[in-house]
């Protein structure tokens, strides 16, 4: 009996992911936007932000960090653990660090800030819609996810476990270490951390999005 010869690994995928057609920037650039826009109603309605966020102003406060340098740290803490379930950065990796602060700020200085909690309420759950919208549409354009959504697929992708459990199961994991840590909760950080798995796999769904 012939052995069969061992299978070959390419980087033909992870090559592509810094080879964008139009349509695929088009699609990054514009998720990532809206993604920044999300995060930003989440403040702006102030009650309670991302799970990441809590995050990083827990350790914040525990290191004297500001909060954007802890979630710089947080992000390159996550993207060692694309080691381990084999994810490979791409474009879609740089432009998230980039693109979405940028729209964060522009739509924080736009953004009226509510002040009947009926209001408020609103903009917390267009705040989720958003940000659960923006991920599937960014991700769906191939380019490599962020650090934080690569760790999600990455778990996907190796062990078939559904991504709305991976996603809940992240999201609690870092809600629970950010409250630990003192960071700032809310009940927009609960039901970020309860909705946004099944709608972004509802959005990859919708856009087409596979892990193979």
């Amino acid at each position: 009996m012939t052995a069969q010869p061992a299978p070959v690994i390419t980087n033909v995928d992870w090559k592509v992911r810094w080879r964008p057609t139009p349509p695929q920037m088009v699609r990054l650039l514009v998720g990532l936007a809206i993604f920044g826009g999300g995060e930003a109603l989440l403040i702006e309605a102030h009650l309670g932000n991302t799970p990441w966020t809590v995050l990083s102003q827990g350790i914040g406060k525990r290191t004297n960090l500001s909060v954007d340098v802890a979630t710089f740290f947080v992000g390159l803490a996550v993207l060692a653990c694309w080691a381990i379930v084999r994810e490979r950065p791409g474009l879609g990796t740089v432009c998230n660090a980039i693109v979405i602060p940028i729209a964060m700020r522009f739509s924080l200085e736009a953004l009226p800030t509510p002040h009947a909690m009926w209001a408020r309420s609103l903009v917390m759950i267009g705040g989720v819609l958003a940000i659960s919208f923006g991920c599937g549409l960014y991700i769906s354009a191939h380019l490599g996810p962020g650090p934080r959504d690569g760790l999600m697929t990455g778990i996907h992708t190796r062990t078939k476990i559904p991504i709305a459990r991976v996603r809940l199961a992240i999201e609690a994991a870092v809600f629970v270490v950010g409250w630990a840590l003192g960071g700032v909760i809310g009940v927009g950080t609960v039901c970020f951390a309860l909705f946004v798995g099944p709608l972004v796999a509802r959005f990859l769904k919708l856009f087409g999005w596979s892990a193979a």
